[in-house]
C-alpha cells in the first residue's frame, strides 16, 4: 500500500472508532426528563411472587397495613399491626411525612409527584414531598465502609432504556419505614431500582389498578393532576427489597407514574404542636400572669 491509501485507511480507522464513542451515551441513554405523577401512594404489587404490604381497607384515608404478608418477620410484623392500631381510632400514626423527618428509599416513592434530572455523571431524584432529593452516582462503586445517611448510598448505570440504581447504607431511625403502613427496615437493607418509560396504556392500566387496590388521591388532597390528553409513555420503577433482619425473603414492588400538569409545588414540612399518637396538640409552658 502507497503512502496515499495509508493515510485514507488510517483517516476511516479513526473516524470508525470515534463515532461510536460520541453517539452511543445518546442512542442508549432514555429521557427521563418532565414532571411525572400518580394519584395512588401505594406500592403495585408483582404479578407474581413475594409482594409489598398491602392497605386493607383500600382506601387513602385509613391505612392499615395487612400484617398477615409472608415477607413479614415477627418483629416487623407486630410495627405494622401497631400502626393499624393507631389508625382504626381515626388518627394519623407517626410517618416521615407527617412528622417533618427525612424520607428514605423507597418510601420517598410515595411522592405523588418527582422529577430526574439526568447528567453526565450523576442522576438527582426530586420527589414533591418535603422537597426530598437524592443524588445516584453513574458508572461508580460503593465504598468498602459505607457511612449511613437518610438517602443511603446510591449507584446507578444504564442498562440499554433502563437506569438501574443499587442502593445500601440506608440509616435508621424512630420513624424508618419503607411504606405507608409503618413497615421498617435493618441497617442490612438493599434496595435495587429498575427505572424505564413504559407505553401510555400500561401506565394508565397500572395507575387505574393502584387505584383500585389503594384508593385514589385527590388533587386537592396532594394527588397529581394528570394530563388526560398526553398519549405518550409513562414512567415505571420496579424495585426489589432485601433485608433479612425484617423480611421472610427478598420481595418486589413497582410504581407506575404519568405526566402530570400544574406548577410543581414547594410543599415544606413544618413542625408542629400535634401529637399524631393522641390526636391531640402537645401542650405547652403556661403561666397565669406575665414575668415582665
Amino acid at each position: 500500500m502507497g503512502r496515499k491509501g495509508l493515510r485514507i485507511a488510517i483517516g476511516l480507522s479513526a473516524a470508525f472508532v470515534a463515532l461510536p464513542a460520541l453517539s452511543a451515551p445518546n442512542i442508549a441513554t432514555p429521557d427521563f426528563s418532565g414532571i411525572w405523577g400518580r394519584t395512588s401512594v401505594d406500592y403495585e404489587p408483582p404479578p407474581s411472587g413475594a409482594g409489598p404490604v398491602m392497605n386493607k381497607t383500600r382506601t387513602f384515608y385509613m391505612r392499615i397495613g395487612d400484617d398477615a404478608n409472608p415477607i413479614l418477620k415477627p418483629p416487623a410484623a407486630e410495627k405494622v399491626r401497631q400502626a393499624g392500631a393507631i389508625s382504626r381510632t381515626g388518627v394519623n400514626f407517626p410517618t416521615p411525612s407527617n412528622s417533618c423527618t427525612p424520607w428514605s428509599p423507597p418510601y420517598d416513592w410515595r411522592a405523588l409527584q418527582m422529577q430526574i434530572l439526568q447528567q453526565k455523571d450523576q442522576v438527582i431524584l426530586l420527589y414533591v414531598g418535603d422537597q426530598q432529593i437524592r443524588h445516584v452516582r453513574l458508572n461508580q462503586q460503593h465504598p468498602a465502609k459505607v457511612m449511613p445517611s437518610w438517602g443511603g448510598d446510591s449507584i446507578g448505570h444504564y442498562e440499554g432504556d433502563t437506569l438501574v440504581i443499587d442502593t445500601v447504607g440506608v440509616k435508621v431511625g424512630p420513624l424508618s419505614m419503607i411504606d405507608n403502613y409503618g413497615t421498617p427496615y435493618t441497617g442490612a437493607l438493599h434496595l435495587v431500582e429498575r427505572i424505564r418509560l413504559v407505553d401510555g396504556d400500561v401506565a394508565n392500566a397500572a395507575a387505574e389498578q393502584a387505584e383500585r387496590d389503594s384508593g385514589r388521591v385527590d388533587v386537592e388532597m396532594g394527588g397529581a393532576s394528570i394530563d388526560p390528553a398526553y398519549k405518550g409513555k409513562g414512567l415505571q420503577v420496579q424495585f426489589r427489597v432485601e433485608d433479612p433482619g425484617m423480611f421472610t425473603q427478598p420481595w418486589s414492588g413497582a410504581v407506575t407514574l404519568r405526566r402530570a400538569v400544574g406548577p410543581w409545588e414547594e410543599r415544606v414540612c413544618a413542625d408542629s404542636r400535634f401529637n399524631y399518637i393522641t390526636g391531640k396538640p402537645f401542650p405547652l409552658p403556661q403561666d397565669e400572669k406575665p414575668d415582665f
